[in-house]
Parts: structure tokens; C-alpha cells; sequence
């Protein structure tokens, strides 16, 4: 007895089996996952695995002439410290000394001034004597004036208003500030200009003050002459003022040198280091050329860089290459590309994806001894996608040209150039292999990626302003990435379709040719079931064209669904010319022969290594209906008849392909009991056949839809309809037994 294991491992080659142990059949995930934590080690640990010895510092010294190249295997950042320091030094210097003004300070000298005026006042409305002024004055302001500056402001008919024109001037030189300048301490700062600080309560008002406006004690008296002219004052003012203000001229402002350490702090922390770049293949030390202590630098940059593993950036890659593999995830999903993804299916993109993650790894570390040179050219981008293209669908070919590229930038250290031009590689492979059909166009869409590749190329090379040498060597590889691309596929796709057992449009075109063995044995074997299939066939093909499903593989499915009957072809009607054997034998017998074909075709199928799509329409084209034609004859026998020795071994059809066929099979075979098969009797024949399947539940998996059933009704009315049209008319007789003497029992609500 054949176990369920034994089916499904039946017909697979030893070496696909040696690919698939148990234990990966049933954890899909584990190979994703272990895709995933290999990228991440040859990621985070390959960036710089072409060895530190490519910049050993003890091979180089100052003043001695190189003996090889050494050449930057990838893009390096670095801190020039001479230059830092130098503009360190510089912002520094450019710091002003911070100055504070002393509100304190500046209210009493104002109050000072004051006092003055009102003593004056006070001994000018008593009416003494200019002697007794100075006297009273000298003796509250013991030298602070000169006699003859008392005198001349007595004896001036206005004195009243010099007083208040000077304490205008005081206040105005006050507001300003009056410096008082450290001797030394100073020439570290900057030489054209002070900071000045107000503080006002909480708030802080800082002035930049240039030297030549700075006041000190010294250079007062000018300034309150400056002031003078500039406004509308008295001679007799301007004559004493000087030396009248001059006892109440103090500093005010004062140098801090707190405040000037926290503005030097400052300074320092916002001064950014100089950081220069070594490009990706840029040659750090000529071979035959003299080392300088420029190129010292580069190359101490360069080993430190490989020296060090930088846990930021590991995390980052480790995150990104997370995202990466989840959008993998989704865009391979069944919502997304249509289908559910096989476990095979499933090993193989997580091969791929891990192999194109190496591989970039890989090329990216290769020294390619060129001063300018993409390694993103030599990805495999355009192979990667043309493979799910033709083994699975455009729609997991998208999505891979939407991942791989990802995982390049991720790989090529987010260098955007390689970005780029995996995106256009990708995208263009999955666009040119739609529609293909035979191997040789494989070849064809090779030199159309090749042409894009070079177009995309071409316009990376003109933003990068690249050499014409340079571009001309690049479009030269961009066009073998693609004519390379193609031949491999074309070589390995044979391999890759036994290994996956998948139905590609190139396999199927294959086992169409009705001159296969198999379908030349069915023919000579049965002759009436290969007539019937083929009708099938060519119902099942236009049907599916018109809603948009997969017709060649109902055309193929149509072709085999049958080959079970071949080793007892005299038990189906189709095959029968005046002898029918269910006469002789137990309507529970004649089920039993009728439902074996289903197996046995299922069996042949694995055996010959079918595709599994065409497998399941094997097993799936009467799904699990009654055989009500002997079931009613057993019951005319037996008081208890068990249903299920009369029901088919299948399950409804869980594809449309698959419930097309179904459809297509019942209909041709009901439609030779139709007398007079006029297009609307067809019709309305048809429509009674396929609402009966719909109402036992058989289309029920399918996703089929009511639109879907209207137009696959249609396409059946417009192939039977020429195929009938020269027929008679005859009076009509609606049978309802079929080839296979199926119809099908009513059966209770479904879940």
C-alpha cells in the first residue's frame, strides 16, 4: 500500500530529495531565518575582510619611494588633526574677551554726580561768593577739580543748565561703558573686538564692541568732545565740560575671564574637525612614487579604519538588513504575489537572497587595481530576479528586484550609486522576461538588460563626471552583467525546474507537445479518453484566457487529468464501442474502477515528475464528488449503501486552473448526450452544469468568482457552439450521466 509519505516524495530525483531533507520540508522559516543570520555575519563581518595587511604601516616610511600600490577597498572618512588644530587655533583666536558691565558701579557714579550738582545748586541759590564756592566744593570733593573749572562754571549766566548738560554726557559715556583694559592676558583673543555683557534681571544682552569705540579713562576726554560737537551744546560747556566730568569718569566694565573660558569652551565645542574622505578604490600610496607625511596620514586613516570595528555601524546594518528581510517577507507573501509560496519555493529564495548578499559582500572586498571602478557592475542583480521570474512569477520577480537592491546598498556600505543601478538591472529583468515563452527568448531579454544596464550606467558615469575610459569600461561590464545574465539562466533552468518541480511557461510548453510518449501511449491506448482530453483541453484554455488565469497550464493540466484510465480504458464510456464490462460487474466494483483513476493518475504523474500544479489538477478535476449513477444503482441492490465507496478520493479544486478543468471535463462529456446542440439549448445546458457543481460546494476553494463562472460559461457556449455547428438537429434529451457515468450527489451546508 502506497503511504501518503511515499506519494509525495514519488518521482522526485535523488538529488532534489538530498536538497530537502524531512526536517527543512517542514520548517520553511528556519532556511529564511538562517539566510538572514548569514547576511548579517558576511555584512557586518566581510565590510573590510580583505585584511589590514593591505595598508601594513611597516612597509612604508616618509621620504622612501613606495614598492606597491595600496588602494582604498572602500569609502573612508577621517580626521586630519593638523587641520583640525589649525582651525581650532583659529576660532579660538577669533574669540572676543568677554567685558561685564556694572550696573552697581555705574549708579554711583551717577549718584555721585548728583550730590555734586545739588551742592552746587544749593550754594548758587544761597548767592555766596565764587571763593566760597570753590572752598565748599574743594572741601566736599577735596581735589577733584581744578579752581579755574569751579570758577568759569560759577561765573557762567547759564551754570544751572551746564550741570544738566553734564550729567547728559556723564550718562551717555556711562551707558556705553568705560573699559577698564588688563595691561597683558589680552593677545590670546580677538584683536579687533571686545564681548560686552548687560545683565538685566535674568535677561543677558550681549554687544560686540570694536576696539577703536572701546572708552577707557584715557581716551574719555575725546570722546565727551565727540559728544559735544555732535549735539546742540554751549561753547562755555564745551570749554569746561572735560575736565568738570572727569572726577566722576570710572570704570564701569570690567574684563571676566569666567565668562570668557565658557565662551572659549563653546567656540571649541562647535567647531567641527576637518574630515576627509578616501574614495572606494582611490590609491592611497603609488607604487614608484615617494611617500609624503600626507600620504602617512591616509594610510594610518586606512589601517586604523580596518582596524576597528565600529559597533554603530554594525547595528545599523544589523537593523537595516532586518527591515530588508522583513519587506522580503511581505512581498513574498500570498497577498502579494498571488500564491502561496512552496517550502521548496520558500528554500530556494532564501538561497538566492543569501548568495546575493555573499556575492556583493565578496565583490565589493575585491581590489580591481583601477582608479575608478563600480563594483555594483559585477552584482547579479538581473540574474537574481530572472530566475523567480520564470520559477515562480512577475510578481516575486518585483519583488525581488525590490530587495536585492536594498541588500546592495546595505552590502556596498549605502553607496547609492550601487542602489541605483541594481534598482534599474532588477526592474528591467523582471519587465523583459514578461511574456516569454520560449528558451531562446531568454537569450533575447539577456542583450535587453544588457542595453538598459548600459543606459543606466551611463547616466551614473555623468553625474559622477567620470573619464571616458572609465565610462567606456563600465558600460562594457554593464553590458556583460546583462548577455551573462541570460546564457546562465538559459543553462542552469533545466536544472532549477527538476530541483523545484515547478510549472514555468517553458516546461509546460513542453509537455503540451501531444507527441510526448505519454500522450501517444494514452492515444493508442485510449483512443476516446485522448479525444475527450484534448476537447477538454481546448475548453479549459479558452476559458481560463478570458478570466485572466493561467490557460496554458489548464491546457496542460487538461492533456493528463485522464492518463489514470489508460491500464482499464474499457471500463469508460468513451473508450466502449458495443460492450460495456459495468454490466457484468457490481455497480460497488464499477465505482471502485471509476474512482481508481484519479490515483492511479496521480501517481503516474508524480512518477513521470509532473509539476505539482499539474499533479493537483489530476487529483482535483472531479474533486470529491458521488459517482450517483452507480451509487443509485447500488441502492436499487442494498438496503445500506455507504456513500463513500461511491464518492471520488479528491478534494475541490483549490485553484482556478484547477476548477476550470474540472468544469471544462464535465461539460465536454455531458454535452455528447445533448440532442440537438443548438447555441442556446449549449447554453442553457451548460449553465445547469456548472450551477450544480457550484451548489455541491465543488468551487468553493477555487476563488472563483459569479463573473468568473459567467465568463468561463460563455467560452464553453463559443468553442462547443463551432464545434457543433454542422450538426443536426435533434429533439432534446438532457442526460444527466457523463463519461464517467458522474454526477454528482447533493451534499449538506459547507463550513
Amino acid at each position: 500500500m502506497t503511504t501518503k509519505k511515499n506519494r509525495e516524495t514519488a518521482g522526485k530525483s535523488p538529488f532534489l530529495r538530498l536538497l530537502k531533507p524531512a526536517e527543512l520540508r517542514r520548517w520553511p522559516t528556519a532556511a529564511v531565518l538562517s539566510a538572514f543570520a548569514v547576511s548579517v555575519i558576511v555584512v557586518c563581518g566581510g565590510t573590510g575582510y580583505t585584511s589590514r595587511a593591505n595598508a601594513d604601516l611597516r612597509e612604508f616610511e616618509v621620504g622612501k619611494v613606495a614598492e606597491r600600490d595600496v588602494t582604498a577597498e572602500q569609502m573612508i572618512a577621517y580626521v586630519d588633526e593638523d587641520a583640525t588644530r589649525l582651525r581650532l587655533e583659529a576660532q579660538e583666536r577669533l574669540v572676543p574677551a568677554v567685558f561685564k558691565y556694572s550696573m552697581g558701579i555705574t549708579q554711583e557714579i551717577t549718584d555721585s554726580y548728583r550730590r555734586f550738582a545739588a551742592l552746587s545748586q544749593r550754594l548758587f541759590d544761597e548767592g555766596v561768593s565764587a571763593e566760597a564756592y570753590k572752598l565748599a566744593v574743594q572741601s566736599a570733593y577735596p581735589g577733584a577739580f581744578r579752581p579755574d573749572t569751579l570758577d568759569a562754571l560759577f561765573r557762567d549766566p547759564a551754570r544751572g543748565r551746564l550741570l544738566d548738560f553734564g550729567y547728559d554726557v556723564l550718562e551717555s559715556i556711562l551707558e556705553s561703558g568705560v573699559f577698564a583694559i588688563p595691561q597683558i592676558g589680552l593677545e590670546q583673543y580677538n584683536p579687533d573686538t571686545v564681548e560686552l555683557l548687560h545683565t538685566t534681571g535674568p535677561r543677558v544682552e550681549r554687544e560686540r564692541v570694536s576696539y577703536d569705540k572701546v572708552i577707557t579713562r584715557g581716551t574719555a576726554d575725546s570722546r565727551i568732545v565727540r559728544i559735544i560737537s555732535s549735539g546742540s551744546y554751549p561753547s562755555s560747556f564745551a570749554a569746561i565740560a572735560p575736565e568738570l566730568l572727569k572726577p566722576f569718569i570710572t570704570e564701569n566694565v570690567f574684563f571676566s575671564s569666567e565668562d570668557t573660558e565658557q565662551r572659549l569652551a563653546e567656540t571649541r565645542a562647535q567647531v567641527e574637525p576637518v574630515v576627509k574622505e578616501i574614495k572606494r578604490g582611490e590609491q592611497v600610496i603609488r607604487k614608484g612614487f615617494i611617500i609624503t607625511k600626507d600620504d602617512m596620514v591616509r594610510l594610518r586613516a586606512l589601517d586604523q579604519s580596518l582596524a576597528q570595528a565600529d559597533p554603530g555601524r554594525i547595528i545599523g546594518r544589523i537593523i537595516v538588513l532586518t527591515f530588508v528581510f522583513a519587506l522580503f517577507c511581505f512581498l513574498m507573501s500570498s497577498r502579494i504575489i498571488g500564491r502561496k509560496l512552496t517550502a521548496q519555493e520558500v528554500y530556494f529564495l532564501a538561497i538566492l537572497g543569501a548568495s546575493y548578499v555573499i556575492g556583493a559582500v565578496f565583490i565589493n572586498g575585491v581590489s580591481f587595481n583601477r582608479e575608478y571602478f563600480m563594483p555594483s557592475v559585477l552584482f547579479p542583480t538581473a540574474l537574481m530576479v530572472m530566475l523567480p521570474a520564470i520559477l515562480i512569477n512577475t510578481r516575486a520577480a518585483v519583488a525581488a528586484a525590490t530587495v536585492l537592491p536594498l541588500a546592495a546598498f546595505v552590502s556596498g556600505s549605502f553607496d547609492g550609486a550601487a542602489f541605483t543601478f541594481a534598482l534599474i538591472s532588477g526592474f528591467s529583468a523582471a519587465y523583459t522576461l514578461q511574456g516569454a515563452e520560449r528558451r531562446m527568448d531568454l537569450v533575447k531579454a539577456g542583450f535587453i538588460i544588457a542595453g538598459t544596464n548600459c543606459i543606466g550606467m551611463f547616466a551614473i558615469l555623468l553625474i559622477q563626471h567620470a573619464s571616458v575610459q572609465d565610462t567606456a569600461f563600465m558600460l562594457l561590464w554593464a553590458a556583460l552583467n546583462g548577455i551573462i545574465s541570460g546564457m546562465i539562466v538559459l543553462g542552469f533552468l533545466p536544472l532549477l525546474e527538476n530541483a523545484l518541480n515547478t510549472a514555468t511557461t517553458f516546461r509546460l510548453i513542453e509537455l503540451s507537445d501531444l507527441n510526448s510518449p505519454i500522450l501517444k501511449r494514452l492515444l493508442t491506448m485510449a483512443p476516446g479518453t485522448y479525444s475527450h482530453s484534448v476537447m477538454v483541453a481546448n475548453l479549459a484554455e479558452s476559458a481560463c484566457q478570458d478570466i485572466g488565469a493561467n490557460a496554458l497550464l489548464a491546457r496542460v493540466g487538461a492533456y493528463y487529468h485522464d492518463i489514470g484510465k489508460m491500464e482499464q480504458a474499457d471500463y469508460f464510456i468513451e473508450n466502449q464501442t458495443a460492450y460495456n464490462k459495468h454490466e457484468d460487474i457490481a455497480p460497488r466494483l464499477s465505482a471502485t474502477v471509476i474512482r481508481s483513476h484519479v490515483k492511479i493518475g496521480v501517481e503516474k504523474a508524480r512518477n513521470m515528475g509532473l509539476p505539482k500544479e499539474v499533479v493537483d489538477i489530476i487529483g482535483q478535476h472531479h474533486g470529491n464528488s458521488v459517482i450517483s449513477w452507480f451509487y443509485n444503482e447500488a441502492l436499487k441492490r442494498e438496503s445500506q449503501v455507504n456513500v463513500e465507496d461511491f464518492t471520488y478520493p479528491g478534494s475541490p479544486p483549490r485553484s482556478r486552473e484547477s476548477a476550470v478543468v474540472m468544469l471544462a471535463d464535465v461539460v465536454e462529456a455531458a454535452v455528447r448526450t445533448l440532442k440537438k446542440p443548438s447555441t442556446s439549448r449549449l447554453e442553457k445546458f451548460i449553465q445547469e452544469l456548472i450551477m450544480s457543481k457550484f451548489e455541491q460546494g465543488q468551487l468553493s476553494e477555487s476563488e472563483l468568482t459569479f463573473r468568473d463562472l459567467e465568463t468561463i460559461k460563455k467560452a464553453f457556449v463559443r468553442v462547443l457552439a463551432g464545434h457543433y455547428h454542422s450538426r443536426i438537429d435533434y429533439p432534446k434529451v438532457l442526460k444527466e450521466n457523463s463519461s464517467h457515468y458522474e454526477t454528482s450527489a447533493p451534499q449538506g451546508p459547507r463550513g
